[in-house]
């Protein structure tokens, strides 16, 4: 039977649009499902602030009465692109592996961004590059890291015959070790220069502490590979989200002569709490979610999130302030009983930041591309 396209336009349609991974990903002991709620919030243009500076479409692919398939179109107005040839994105991929329903699926992202003037689309992006980015195409013997993707094989080679190639790809380190070089370390026993100053999060001013530091981010990362800006609704709805689940001393910033310049956040991998839930939280999940969070130790740790104000880039002490911040995340969470900090993701190019993370004695675990085609 043909492949059938079905634009998802009701809440049963979404609900059916999001579990289909849960089932295509069923057999995979490193996948873990994610919790229905987030997802359902996630993908809600009523309560995700993403909505409100980005066009999109959900889609649904069926065949032989059976839904076999998903895809995203998206168009973010914040986002960092060619006036000249302005990009479209696709996200939320997933399907059985099957080349009809994949060419189907892709038929229609397409369709959706010509008609809205895009010269290329690229991705996955689910849904902008502040969330989930990229497809797994190296990583696959191990279960991913919060707010990370995990993919079946078949994808990356299904894309591509679609005629997609890659725009860019993102590493994910881990550290296991936590432990400098000989020379960072050195270092970083000294005191700190004059005008810098190391502090943490206030945890009881938390949505204060996040406007600065999207603020930071906002100007750290303007002139990166398609940056999008973080709006203040959005902010508001990261600090609601982080107060769920940071720890104390896992957010740090860096001041310099009297300014935030600097932060890292480090989360606890919500996925080594959730992974026996089935995406459920109702009638127990809840709990058992709360109890872990507080009584069973942090064993997985991501950080997602690290800049430095560009005026600082040339400056010793905005150059130092990356080590100074991990020391610190690395000093409250490993007495705590962290055994793994995953750093992710990072820009194949990105080579200040991969030289910094390879002085941690991290290592490339994981790769996740970025596609991209002429339309």
């Amino acid at each position: 039977m043909a492949v059938e396209i079905i634009p998802v336009t009701n809440k049963a349609e979404l609900e059916r649009f999001i579990r289909i991974p849960m089932r295509l990903m069923a057999d995979d002991p490193h996948y873990i499902p994610p919790l229905m709620f987030e997802r359902r919030e996630a993908l809600s243009p009523k309560i995700n602030p993403f909505f409100q500076h980005a066009d999109h479409q959900f889609f649904l692919a069926r065949k032989d009465g059976r839904d076999v398939g998903r895809i995203s179109a998206q168009i973010d107005h914040l986002a960092r692109t060619d006036p000249a040839a302005p990009a479209g994105y696709f996200g939320m991929i997933a399907a059985e592996d099957d080349p009809e329903v994949f060419a189907a699926l892709f038929a229609a992202a397409e369709a959706w961004n010509r008609e809205r003037g895009r010269a290329t689309i690229m991705g996955p992006f689910n849904l902008s590059i502040n969330e989930e980015v990229g497809l797994l195409i190296d990583g696959f013997d191990t279960p991913p890291m919060f707010l990370m993707g995990h993919d079946k094989p078949y994808v990356g080679r299904r894309i591509e015959e679609q005629g997609y190639a890659k725009a860019k790809d993102l590493y994910a380190y881990i550290s296991e070790t936590f432990g400098f070089n000989e020379l960072i370390e050195k270092r970083l026993k000294r005191p700190l220069p004059p005008g810098m100053v190391l502090r943490p999060a206030q945890m009881n001013k938390l949505q204060a502490e996040v406007r600065i530091f999207t603020d930071i981010l906002n100007d750290a990362w303007s002139e990166n590979w398609g940056s999008a800006a973080i709006t203040e609704a959005e902010a508001k709805y990261l600090g609601d989200s982080l107060g769920l689940i940071l720890i104390k001393n896992w957010f740090w910033f860096v001041e310099i002569d009297g300014e935030p310049a600097a932060f890292i956040v480090l989360l606890p991998n919500v996925m080594d709490l959730i992974h026996d839930l089935g995406g459920k939280l109702l009638p127990f999940g809840w709990a058992k979610l709360v109890w872990r969070l507080k009584f069973r130790p942090i064993r997985g740790a991501r950080v997602p999130l690290m800049g430095v104000r560009r005026k600082f880039h040339k400056d010793r002490r905005g150059a130092l302030a990356p080590f100074v911040l991990i020391d610190a995340i690395r000093k409250a969470s490993v007495p705590q009983g962290l055994h793994r900090a995953e750093y992710s993701w990072i820009l194949e190019d990105n080579m200040p930041m991969r030289h910094i993370l390879e002085g941690l004695n991290a290592r490339i675990y994981k790769t996740y591309r970025v596609y991209e085609k002429a339309l």
